[in-house]
This record gives structure tokens, sequence and C-alpha cells, in this order.
């Protein structure tokens, strides 16, 4: 047989050609002629599960990469279902014919067809991408086919022939061009074989020519070994003269490597799995030696098939820095990594697979933004999540406690950006208080109802609502005084200290009416303040009226707010609050300037809080006619920084004017000349 031809390109399938000319990724053309030789190895075995090809009781699918540095080319060969030369006509020269889909259609009603992975046809020609000239070999199974020899050197024109192969299968040699000879690489070839193709249905080695050699020992000689060299014992003298014996060795030919796994842990029944295989998978698949905190197992059949494993690994408190890496598989095929309209971006985070068989191979972000299908998945693990979490918090409580902190960043992150989440995780949401217990949202509701203040006071009683207030800590070590005094006096307040939590707290009171979140030094003296009669309320506010006015003149900051009260504690003697609303309003200008878009400068709404029972704040009272005398102006500059100390460090002119008068005060004390 010789025939000479040119290619035939279907017109209404040109557009699926160009997609698959923009790969970004030059080295996925391994991918697809692994696909494909997998898929013929596949074939073969459906058709001898529905009696149309007598398998050998010998016979092993395999495909084998050959790499051949000094001729520049790769071979991808397999002992699958092989071509005829009709079929290769077909196939081959018709561009965008899809050999997997004729097949699929054919056999419909005999054999599953979940396992035919590849595109024949139109994958084939990614080859085009690193070769001057492809080859094809190739002898289908059927009884008194002749081999088919294919060759094309990059055009539209190809040539056909009588081949010689003797077995079932198919070879394709390809011809590197010189712009692509790093992948004539032993090496190059492994990682790329790991990368797209370590979970293949069957089996791949890498093989290299020329051969190097290995040396064994004669009892591991297997029969496909090709002996080298036998290599007699020897008998050889050591350091102090005595004798010792090695053993008869054999250098053979160096074996082919097996470089997947065709079995993987997700397809497995996740009752059969035991924690081990969980963590060496973990271990293997993502290079990761840190145990996961706990992990997923999806397996879906209906209405769609999904199977994956999703771990939730230890992280730090930096969360933006994580990066996490959800590997996407069509039939145990790479596709690729992190696709968000597949994976809900906040659980990019974590490390997983998803195995997914109605996905396409050829996946691209703008195919799948408007694909209802893709929204079903991305739901379907959502939901998935959402009760493994939900659950653990029900009936592992104390395991879900000892993994929180570990877990809140991208929990809280699922909140903000996933209406669906939020409404099946708000209640699980952890709390840790100042003693370092844990509630859920809803217990710390009922621990709160005591403290609901009523607002709104002055309308009409229905419009009233009931307040209820939660502080928590953002800075720790910033408002260790402010903690110190809470704990002392037996008061709630909760550690909310990622960056997160901001926005994360502010979602949470649009969502849940009348509940308002304050930091610690937010108005504390609602929390600090003894309880007192109205008549004392008016004293104190008139006291306060008074030294507002003299601290306003002595400190230059007349939007500055005094009051006096009376704290549970004689100390401190100062404290300052801060509007929540003006600081989460600084906040908010603050993240739009880091963003480009300067907004200007907000005041803070600062609320000096005197504590009548200190004897500083007394002398104050009693010594009206001081306080804007030079002893008077040291004492109340001195309350406004020790107060400012409270919240944040002092810098610049202001620490340097702090330290200065610090200095003043204590030579006054010790009477010593300056």
């Amino acid at each position: 047989m010789q025939k000479n031809g040119s290619l035939s390109i279907h017109s209404e399938n040109i557009f699926p050609i160009i997609k698959k000319w923009m790969y970004s990724d030059q080295d996925i053309f391994v991918r697809e002629q692994i696909s494909n030789a997998t898929d013929a190895v596949t074939k073969l075995e459906k058709l001898s599960l529905i009696g149309e090809w007598t398998k050998p009781s010998d016979f092993k699918g395999r495909v084998t990469v050959t790499v051949e540095p000094e001729k520049k080319t790769i071979r991808f060969s397999d002992n699958g279902i092989g071509m005829t030369a009709e079929e290769v006509e077909k196939y081959i020269t018709q561009i965008a014919f899809s050999g997997a889909t004729e097949f699929i259609e054919k056999y419909k009603d005999k054999a599953n067809s979940d396992q035919i992975i590849g595109h024949f046809g139109l994958g084939f020609y990614s080859a085009f991408m690193v070769a001057d000239k492809v080859e094809i070999e190739t002898l289908s199974y059927k009884e008194g086919s002749t081999p088919v020899h294919w060759v094309c050197d990059g055009g539209t024109e190809y040539s056909m022939t009588d081949g010689e192969k003797k077995e079932h299968g198919t070879d394709i040699t390809l011809h590197l061009n010189e712009d692509c000879v790093k992948y004539a690489n032993e090496w190059e070839l492994r990682s790329i074989i790991e990368k797209y193709c370590s979970f293949m249905p069957v089996e791949i080695y890498l093989d290299k020519l020329p051969k190097d050699s290995e040396i064994i020992s004669k009892e591991e000689k297997l029969d496909s070994d090709v002996v080298l060299e036998e290599i007699p014992e020897k008998v050889e003298k050591d350091e102090k003269g005595e004798e010792r014996k090695t053993e008869a060795k054999l250098k053979i030919e160096k074996r082919p490597v097996l470089l997947n796994d065709t079995h993987p842990l997700w397809g497995e029944s996740p009752s059969s799995v035991k924690k081990e295989q969980y963590l060496d998978f973990y271990r293997k698949t993502f290079h990761d030696y840190k145990e996961p905190l706990f992990w997923i197992h999806l397996n879906m059949d209906y209405p769609y098939h999904l199977k994956g494993i999703l771990y939730f690994p230890k992280i730090n408190s930096e969360y933006e820095s994580i990066e996490g890496t959800i590997k996407l598989y069509n039939n145990q095929v790479f596709i690729a990594d992190n696709i968000k309209e597949v994976i809900p971006e906040y659980l990019l985070l974590l490390k997983g697979v998803i195995d997914c068989p109605d996905l396409p191979l050829n996946v691209s972000r703008s195919q799948l933004q408007n694909d209802g299908f893709v929204k079903k998945i991305s739901d379907y693990i959502t939901k998935k999540v959402a009760e493994k979490l939900s659950g653990m918090c029900k009936t592992e409580r104390e395991s879900y406690e000892k993994y929180w902190d570990d877990i809140s960043p991208f929990i809280k992150y699922g909140v903000l950006r996933d209406s669906k989440f939020a409404e099946k995780m708000t209640d699980f949401i952890l709390f840790k208080d100042l003693e370092g217990k844990y509630c859920t949202l809803p217990e710390l509701k009922e621990k709160g109802k005591d403290s609901s203040v009523a607002e709104g006071a002055d309308q009409s009683e229905n419009k009233e609502e009931k307040i209820q207030k939660v502080y928590y800590v953002s800075d720790s070590v910033a408002q260790s005084q402010y903690i110190s005094l809470f704990k002392e006096h037996k008061k709630e307040a909760v550690y909310l200290t990622e960056r997160i939590d901001q926005p994360f707290i502010t979602e949470l009171e649009a969502k849940n009416s009348g509940l308002r979140f304050q930091r610690i030094d937010a108005d504390v003296q609602e929390a600090m303040k003894e309880e007192l009669s109205s008549d004392e309320e008016e004293k104190l506010k008139a006291e306060g009226e008074k030294l507002e006015k003299a601290f306003r003149t002595v400190l230059s900051k007349d939007k500055l707010h005094v009051k006096v009260d009376r704290l549970l504690s004689e100390t401190p003697a100062s404290l300052l609050s801060i509007s929540e609303e003006s600081r989460r309003m600084q906040d908010m200008m603050k993240m739009y300037a880091m963003s480009g878009m300067p907004m200007g400068e907000l005041p803070l709404e600062e609320t000096l809080v005197l504590n009548e029972r200190h004897p500083l704040v007394q002398h104050l009272l009693q010594h009206e006619d001081s306080l804007e005398k030079e002893d008077g102006k040291l004492i109340e500059e001195q309350l406004y920084d020790l107060a400012r100390i409270q919240n944040a460090p002092l810098n610049g002119e202001a620490m340097k004017n702090f330290i200065a008068r610090s200095e003043k005060i204590l030579l006054s004390l010790t009477k010593v000349e300056k």
C-alpha cells in the first residue's frame, strides 16, 4: 500500500482546533499523546469485557514513553486497540474527528464509557507544537490486519504505507524541532509525566535509548531483564586482613520506570481507606511532610460523577500567604490547578484532588464562566465542606476546637465570599474568650442576653431595638491593659485578631439584627463603670464638662471628649475610648488608600475617660483653679498620654514630649536642680 494525500479539516470543528493550539503550556503535548495511548488500551479492555476480543491470560496494558536524546526523538507506545489503514485515514487525516466519541456512541449500550478519556484525532496534533515530523506505526487488534506506517512533516501533506509492526498497538514518534530539543531529556519528560499523568488508569513507563545499566543481585532478576554482564563473586580482604565475600551480581539494561499510580486513593470507598493511606497520599502528592489537620473524601455518582479528597493543612495566622493546591482531573488525567470556576475561591487555601469525568480535558476559564454544570460542581463541593465542618462542630467539638485557629481564616473568608456557605456555617463559627474557651455565635448571643441594652428609648416603643454588644480584642499586646481589667471584673470579651476579622464582624452585624461588636477599648466605661444613681450621674457629667474645657485647651484638641466615670477599680486613672464607628471608617479609608484610591484623613473620635476613684483625678477635681497652671498641665498631659499608651505605642514628637515630661516629673519629686 502506498498513499499520499492532504489532511482534511472538518469546517464545523475548526474552532476546537484553534483552541487546541492556544494551550498556554507547550508541554501539554505529552499529556495528549499519553491520553490517546491510554484510551487505546482502555478501548481494548472494554472490547474484551463485551466479548469482541479474547484477552490473553498474560496481557497487561501499558504505555511506554521512550526518549532518544541523540536522535532528538520521543516515542509514545501502547499495546492497545491499534488502527487499520481506514481508521488512520478517518481518525488522523480528518483532523478534529474524535475516535473516542464514535467509540462511545457505538458501544454506549454495552460498556461504561467513563474511562474513555481521549480525543484521538485532535489531541494527536498537539505533537506538531514541538515536532517537525511525526510518524505513526500501528497494527489493529482485528485478525488479518495489516500494519500501517503514517508520516507527516507538519504541513498538510502526509504519506501512508504498509508498516512493520508485529503486535497490536500504536507507536507515535516525534522528531523534535530545534526549539524543543529540551524535551528529549529523560528527567524533563519524567517531571512532565508526573505533572499530568501521575494517576492515569494504565501503567506508564519511561525508557531511554541508548539504555543505561544498573546492577542487581541474581535473586532480583526478572524474565524481562536483558543481562549485559555477569559479575562473579569476589573475595576481598578488609583493613584487618580478614577475607570478605561479595555476592555475584548481574549488570542489566536499566529497567523502564513506572511513573504512575493506576488506582489513586480518591477512587476508593472512604470506608475502606485507613488514616495512614490518606497521609501517605498527601505526602506523595503535595510533597508536604507536615501532617494535615483532617480531610474530606468526596464520592458522588449521581446526578454527576465526582470524586476527590480535600485536605485541610495546618496553616499560620498570616492567611494571605497561604497557597494551597487543588488539582483537577478528568478520569485521572490532570487538567489544571486551582480553577476558581470549579473550586470556590476560599477553598483554594486547601490542598486536594478532584476528579470529574464530565469536565472537558481542554478547560479554559472563559469556557467555564457561564457553565451551569460547573456551578453545580462548585456548589456540591461547598455543601460537602460545610457538612463536614458543621458535623465536626456537633459531634467532635473537642477536635473542632483544636483545629479552629488553623481553619478559621478560610471559613471566615468563605462566609464573606459565598452566601450559601455562610448560611450553612455561621452558627458553627467559634469565638475564643479571654479564658481561652470557645463558643459558637448562638452560644455567644445567649451569654450576652443579660447585657443587652435598649437603643432608641426616645422613639416610639415599637421601634426600640435591643442592642447586644460583644467586646473583642484585636491586638492582645496593645490591649493588654483592657484585657486585665475585663478579666479582673469577670467581663466577657472574645479574641478577633486576624485581619479578616474586621470585614467579618461587619458582615455578621449586617445579618444579625441588634448585634454590635465593640473593640475592647471602645466605650470601655460602659463595661467598666459602677452602677450609679441619677444624681451621681448628673454630678459626674458636670465634672466632666469642666475638665473637658481644660483638657481641650491644654492639649490643643478642641474635638476631644472628656468624661468622668466611677470605674470598678481604682486604677487606671485614665483610659482612651475610641469610637468603634470612626475607627472602622478610618480602617476602611486606609484600605482604599492602599488600593490607590486615597479618600483623605478622618480624625478618630476620642473620649478620654477619667476614673473618679483615682487620687490624681480627685486632685484635679478638687483644685479646679490649678487646671491651667504648670502642675495641672503636667498632670493633664501625662494622663492623656498614659491613656494613649494603653491603645498603641507613642511615636515621633508624642514620644519625645512624653519622655521629657516624665523626666520633669521625676526631677520635681526628687527636688534635684536640672
